[in-house]
C-alpha cells in the first residue's frame, strides 16, 4: 500500500483528490493539509507518535502561511525519502519551475484524469519523474535561470563527462521524461539494470532527484550526440 498525503489549500480540491486516489487500490490517503505548515505539522506529529508517513505527497503550489514550494524544499531537506508531486495548472508554470530547485520529483496538471494521477504517485514511488506532456525539455529550458556563464555550462558538460556510455544514454533519456519501464524497452534492458544506473548518475551528479537530472542536462546544453567514447561502460 502506498501512503499518500494530499496538500492543497481548498477544501473540494482535497476531497476530490482524496476520491481519486481512493479508487486505485494500492493507494491510500492517510493525511491532509490546507498549506505548507500544516503538513510539515503534520509529519512532525507523525514522526513523534512514531507513525508511518506518507510515501507520496502531492503538493498544491499557491497557498496562504506557507506555500507549495518553501514546503517542498523543507520537507525534502526533513524527510528526504518522501517523494513530491507539484500540482499545477496551465498558468503556473513560472510557480512550478521553482519546485525543481525544491526538490520535487515531477509535476502535474490539477485536471488530471485520475488513472493518470494513481499512475504518477505509483511512477513517483518506484522512483521515476513525472512530467507532463507540456513539461518538455523546451520548456524545462524556460524555466532555468538564464543568467548561466560559459563556465558553468562547461563546469556541468565535464560532469555529464564523467559518465559511462550506458549512463549518457539514460540521463539523455530521462531529459526527455521517459519511466525507467519506458528507458528498459527503449534500450533493450531490464528495468532493474537502469534503476542502478539511475542512482549511479544521480551519485555522480551530486543530485538527490531524476528530475534534476533533466534540469542539469538542459542547462548544459548537452547534446545527445556528444558522447563518442566507447571506452567507457
Amino acid at each position: 500500500m502506498i501512503r499518500v498525503m494530499i496538500v492543497d489549500d481548498q477544501r473540494p480540491a482535497r476531497m476530490g483528490f482524496a476520491l481519486m486516489v481512493a479508487k486505485d487500490r494500492e493507494l491510500q490517503v492517510i493525511g491532509q493539509a490546507a498549506n505548507g505548515k500544516e503538513a510539515l505539522d503534520f509529519l512532525e506529529s507523525a514522526e513523534k507518535q512514531q507513525q508511518l508517513l506518507p510515501d507520496v505527497i502531492l503538493m498544491d503550489v499557491r497557498m496562504p502561511i506557507m506555500d507549495g514550494l518553501d514546503a517542498t524544499s523543507l520537507i525534502k531537506e526533513r524527510y528526504p525519502s518522501i517523494r513530491v508531486i507539484v500540482l499545477t495548472t496551465y498558468d503556473q508554470d513560472d510557480y512550478a519551475f521553482g519546485g525543481l530547485s525544491a526538490g520535487a520529483s515531477g509535476f502535474l496538471l490539477k485536471d488530471a484524469k485520475t488513472a493518470d494521477l494513481c499512475k504518477a504517485i505509483r511512477s513517483v514511488y518506484a522512483g521515476d519523474a513525472i512530467l507532463t506532456p507540456r513539461i518538455t525539455g523546451e520548456v524545462i529550458r524556460r524555466g532555468i535561470t538564464t543568467a548561466k556563464t560559459n563556465s558553468e555550462e562547461m563546469e556541468l558538460q565535464q560532469q555529464f563527462a564523467t559518465l559511462g556510455k550506458r549512463e549518457f544514454e539514460v540521463a539523455s533519456l530521462i531529459s526527455e521524461g521517459m519511466t525507467n519501464a519506458e528507458i528498459a524497452q527503449r534500450l533493450g534492458i531490464q528495468a532493474d539494470s537502469v534503476k542502478k544506473t539511475v542512482s549511479r548518475i544521480l551519485n555522480k551528479l551530486g543530485v538527490r532527484e531524476r528530475l534534476n537530472i533533466a534540469v542539469l542536462w538542459y542547462k548544459a546544453a548537452m547534446d545527445t550526440n556528444s558522447k563518442t567514447s566507447s571506452s567507457k561502460h
